[in-house]
């Protein structure tokens, strides 16, 4: 299947709150506490959409996938316990959902090479994010696509795991 990756327009906003619904769903049923305060909801997509950093995954005109992309705004991140691999420039992506029936093809995987052909096109070599620490889906591809360990942050009083890749040329 031929995928696309663009910016999210206002037009996308239902099928994108869809689609992160079923995964707030989804966590919930898989016994995580992620996405379980009202964080992320209807306002925060528009918000991504207005803002221009929301992006989804298009097959044809279905969006199967969707994720937040920043450049440089973080500011938890600069409160890592930790240490990251590079202090410069970076991308930040969260807020990564798949469809419920486009689960189980490597679409988010598909959808982060995205991202990392996004921040080379920025002339950057550092893509960071975080999860949970009971988001083994999340873990499992960040393990898969090279990504480091670099400690922990915290948002809404919840301690995430922090990761980042160095992106080679």
């Amino acid at each position: 299947m031929e995928y696309s990756f663009k910016q999210a327009q206002k037009a996308d906003a239902l099928q994108i709150w869809e689609i992160l619904a079923r995964a707030i769903q989804r966590r919930k049923e898989d016994g995580s506490n992620q996405w379980q305060d009202g964080y992320p909801n209807p306002s925060v997509i528009r918000s991504d959409i207005e803002r221009g950093i929301g992006h989804v995954l298009v097959d044809s005109n279905t969006i199967v996938g969707y994720c937040a992309i920043l450049i440089n705004d973080e500011p938890e991140y600069t409160k890592l316990k930790g240490n990251w691999l590079t202090n410069g420039d970076f991308v930040v992506y969260h807020r990564v959902a798949i469809s419920e029936k486009y689960l189980g093809q490597g679409l988010a995987k598909k959808m982060l090479g995205y991202v990392e052909d996004f921040a080379r096109q920025h002339n950057i070599h550092s893509v960071k994010a975080d999860t949970n620490f009971d988001n083994a889906g999340m873990l499992n591809i960040f393990s898969k696509l090279g990504y480091t360990y670099c400690g922990e942050v915290t948002f809404r009083g919840t301690p995430r795991k922090a990761f980042e890749k160095v992106l080679t040329d």
